[in-house]
């Protein structure tokens, strides 16, 4: 059991605890989440997963953007629960102020974003070319924002104007800060998509989508949450990519179709996922971790570092 009276607040996936006035630790959960609903099935090891992941870009990304990972030793975060529960899974942070926007970057047309495009010829108010096909590769990326909604709602795709008017009623992002955040993390999280599209394109893998999260620590922006991984990225093999059609996944996009194959209503509680399902998303997760690193992640599991 981890620290109850160090807990702040649950998202869908992380657990997030106090460790002292300028430290929390957030904790990855093994919970997977569908159309915006936590199953109540487990994937075994998903947490570890994600952290991981998240370790190796924030690594990857410092050059880019300072982030808010200070450590991941579980003896440092004793505090909050044991070493065994937090080893793999756990991330010592910093505070910072949340900026309550989705920075998503698109590099290809799928999801949403596909939906939008057939709907309108435009994504978050970019209008983009005619006779794109889906999951095709857009000349440039674009930066589509989204909000971060509450209580289990969808987020809203945004235009970078309606973005900046709903960073403008944020207390401490009033006037022309609003505008300054605005760019500041269009500008960043599209270079971080470069250089993930990069890193992840030598491995094979291509990365069609992504969101970041970024905070503001004594008038800077920082890279928070997590980075790049399958639960917050569409990942696609290179080598059976065509575009024209949806492309299979390395992230959650197995389970939605087993899902949207029974008929569920989409509201909670989500069906019980069965073993084979369960047994094939942990398959893909850890395929794109040791993909993407380069790392073994039994190694990961033993031994707490991302290493082959």
């Amino acid at each position: 059991m981890l620290a109850a009276d160090r807990f702040v607040r649950s998202g869908k996936v992380r657990d997030l605890y106090e460790l002292d006035g300028d430290r929390l630790v957030l904790v990855a959960s093994d919970r997977l989440s569908a159309f915006d609903v936590v199953l109540p099935t487990a994937i075994p090891d998903k947490g570890r997963v994600l952290t991981g992941l998240s370790r190796f870009w924030f690594a990857e990304t410092a050059g880019i953007v300072q982030n808010h990972l200070l450590g991941t030793d579980p003896g440092d975060a004793a505090a909050i629960g044991s070493p065994d529960l937090l080893r793999g899974r756990s991330m010592i942070c910093r505070r910072a102020d949340v900026i309550p926007v989705e920075a998503v970057v698109r590099g290809y047309l799928a999801g949403s974003g596909w939906k939008e495009y057939l709907a309108s010829g435009a994504v978050c108010g970019v209008p983009l070319p005619g006779g794109l096909r889906e999951s095709g590769q857009l000349h440039e990326p674009i930066f589509t924002p989204a909000t971060k909604e509450e209580g289990g709602a969808h987020d809203v795709n945004i235009s970078f104007d309606e973005m900046v008017a709903h960073l403008s009623v944020v207390p401490w992002l009033a006037g022309s800060k609003a505008g300054w955040a605005a760019e500041q993390v269009r500008d960043l999280a599209i270079r971080l998509y470069r250089h993930g599209s990069a890193v992840a394109a030598a491995a094979g893998i291509l990365l069609a989508d992504t969101k970041f999260e970024f905070g503001v620590v004594e008038g800077q922006l920082i890279l928070v949450d997590e980075v790049m991984t399958p639960d917050s990225s569409r990942f696609w093999d290179a080598a059976s990519y065509e575009a024209g059609r949806a492309q299979a996944s390395y992230d959650k996009q197995f389970v939605r179709d087993w899902l949207e194959r029974q008929g569920w209503d989409k509201r909670p509680p989500g069906p019980e996922l069965p073993d084979d399902v369960v047994a094939g998303t942990r398959a893909r997760y850890v395929e794109a971790f040791e993909r993407i690193t380069g790392a073994s992640f039994e190694r990961y599991l033993e031994e707490d570092v991302i290493a082959r």
